[in-house]
């Protein structure tokens, strides 16, 4: 026994995972309703054509989920993006790339357990939506630290109820459709209100990829799962797959019954929030309104507990090779979980979701930056895939190893040039300080 909890205290994790808790896990932290929030801002950026998005938006995080693949076969590691960077680039690229993605990570939950305040208090108004918020990270943190089969179990049951949400409200739509027709025209949520153009969609998708960050997760169980890297390598294609169809049918529908046009949600942002409730309760009714707000509730904030055990293993995973103080590495022995690694992230993400939930405008500062961090990591994974395959002459599958990965970086590019400017000086910001972090550590590494 002694043997045993001495090998988890030095960063050994319990193999417990199957395929299907693998990709609950993903489409927890994505949420299959993951558009309702979003919806009204990428319908009025995108002029209508909101459901054109997510087609492009899933094509985007394709090729990161095929290079995902890839990597997770190569590098069986906890760190997911770190480990195939550090891997196929080296230990510089591989610390930039798991400092990027912490951004994300860390902040992703914050995101989700906003989410869940903001429903909450709009069913209970009487509780402030920082209470709930704060409620929701104690309660998830608690599942994360009793295990990570306890989680996936409470979190397969919270997925069922929201995929059960989201079957009423596709049969109360198309029933709505069928009786009464569509608001706007059948063909705009695809070509948009007034004339498509590409450059008003590649600014939404900047936002929509907020609603895939999370399938990428996914790899950082590999160490956990049963089948290990083939397992978590089909499970990130499964899971991206489903959730694109979600919401590409989810958003049609919505885009179709929507009263207001994409101008007047453009010219109104205070409506954006809540547009995909509004539509819903003028197309549907109240009763459903009601029904997908708390779904969202609920939804958001096990999402969050996916993020933030994502986060855990990732913190945990650089500690483990010295990137972070090693005290974060250690695992516990009942659980079989890194408990430090997190607890530090649950406290960090606590801090941040609080603090915009007591902002009027905390959803738009937490938002604005979550995504460069992802997408930055996403270039040097397919980096990686490039440098581990092709530059080591390890394959001679120029298709998969070269084309895709190079398109990959294109795609992810050409989305994070669309972003906001203040998403853009944050991630910069970020990215100097882990530019630095790395030279004291070079310098710390060279004095020894």
């Amino acid at each position: 026994m002694g043997g045993v909890n001495e090998q988890l205290r030095s960063g050994a994790l319990r193999r417990s995972l199957g395929l299907r808790d693998l990709v609950v896990y993903g489409l927890l932290f994505i949420a299959p309703m993951a558009p309702v929030g979003v919806f009204g801002v990428l319908d009025a950026k995108s002029r209508g054509a909101v459901a054109a998005v997510y087609l492009v938006a899933t094509v985007a995080m394709g090729f990161t989920a095929l290079s995902y693949a890839q990597m997770v076969r190569a590098v069986p590691r906890a760190g997911s993006v770190f480990a195939y960077a550090r891997a196929g680039l080296g230990e510089g690229a591989g610390f930039v790339a798991g400092w990027m993605a912490m951004l994300d990570y860390l902040l992703i939950p914050a995101v989700a357990y906003l989410f869940s305040g903001i429903a909450l208090n709009a069913l209970v108004p009487g509780v402030s939506r920082w209470v709930w918020t704060a409620l929701a990270v104690l309660v998830t943190t608690g599942l994360n630290l009793a295990g990570v089969r306890t989680a996936a179990a409470v979190g397969f049951a919270v997925l069922a109820l929201e995929v059960a949400v989201l079957a009423v409200f596709t049969v109360a739509a198309t029933v709505e459709l069928v009786r009464h027709g569509a608001v706007r025209d059948w063909w705009s949520p695809l070509a948009a209100v007034g004339g498509f153009s590409l450059s008003a969609v590649l600014s939404a998708v900047s936002v929509a990829v907020l609603s895939f960050l999370g399938f990428d997760a996914i790899a950082s169980f590999v160490e956990e799962a049963v089948g290990a890297s083939a397992a978590v390598a089909r499970a990130v294609l499964w899971c991206l797959a489903l959730a694109g169809l979600l919401f590409v049918a989810q958003t049609y529908l919505a885009a179709l019954l929507e009263p207001l046009t994409p101008q007047q949600l453009a010219a109104d942002p205070a409506a954006q929030g809540s547009a995909f409730y509004d539509t819903v309760d003028a197309a549907i009714g109240h009763w459903l309104r009601t029904l997908v707000a708390l779904s969202k509730a609920i939804g958001a904030a096990f999402a969050a507990l996916a993020g933030q055990a994502a986060a855990g293993r990732l913190v945990f995973a650089m500690a483990r090779e010295g990137r972070l103080p090693r005290a974060l590495a250690a695992v516990e022995p009942r659980s079989g979980v890194p408990g430090r690694a997190l607890l530090t992230t649950a406290l960090i993400t606590l801090v941040a979701a609080v603090w915009a939930a007591r902002r009027d405008d905390g959803l738009d500062q937490l938002t604005s930056v979550v995504n460069v961090g992802a997408l930055t990591a996403f270039v040097l994974l397919h980096a990686s895939v490039i440098g581990w395959y092709v530059v080591r002459r390890r394959s001679r599958d120029l298709l998969r190893h070269l084309v895709v990965p190079v398109l990959g970086i294109a795609v992810l590019v050409a989305v994070v040039r669309s972003a906001s400017h203040p998403a853009q000086l944050v991630g910069a910001v970020w990215l100097a300080v882990g530019l630095v972090v790395l030279a004291v550590q070079g310098v710390a590494a060279g004095n020894r």
